[in-house]
């Protein structure tokens, strides 16, 4: 059976608790579900099917059962491991202290804009289909990766970690 993750957009220990998350999706006929952090992360097995359907599905479920939407976006755990294997990180020179990020898009973007994309110290490096890399060196109480992201795709996108992208395949 195929293994998903969920990715929720806005979700924290304050707004979500895991247990609740995870026997949400329990009951919406997933099986062998974790929650990876506590940040939206889910990972779960499923029947074959269309991202998009599996998206509309989860978040019918947290209507249902929590009583609040996350915005979702699934991918495959597969997908994920061909990106974590191509890393497009890897054709960049970046400083040791750099945050490597992706966001995840439910549609494929529009125009490319040209890369890179910069805002003080973050920088759209690369773009899928529907993935997004940034890097960027953090600054306290500065999201500025956020705003970068936000201003060139919208709001109706997810970003997580490098790391958290590995994790979350793993799990």
């Amino acid at each position: 059976m195929p293994r998903y993750v969920a990715f929720l957009r806005g979700v924290s220990p304050l707004n979500a608790k895991m247990p609740e998350l995870k026997a949400c999706f329990e009951g919406a006929g997933f099986t062998n579900v974790k929650t990876v952090l506590a940040s939206g992360n889910v990972v779960f097995n499923s029947r074959a099917a269309t991202d998009a359907a599996l998206e509309k599905k989860i978040e019918k479920a947290m209507e249902k059962d929590l009583g609040k939407v996350f915005y979702t976006i699934v991918r495959s755990v597969d997908d994920l491991q061909k990106i974590l294997d191509a890393d497009p990180f890897a054709a960049f020179k970046l400083p040791a202290v750099a945050k490597r990020v992706v966001t995840f898009v439910r549609e494929p973007h529009g125009a490319k804009p040209k890369l890179p994309v910069t805002l003080e110290q973050a920088r759209i490096l690369a773009m899928d289909r529907r993935e997004i890399f940034t890097a960027y060196e953090p600054q306290p109480g500065n999201p500025v990766f956020m705003t970068l992201i936000e201003k060139t795709f919208g709001k109706n996108v997810t970003t997580r970690t490098w790391d958290t992208v590995r994790k979350c395949v793993q799990a």
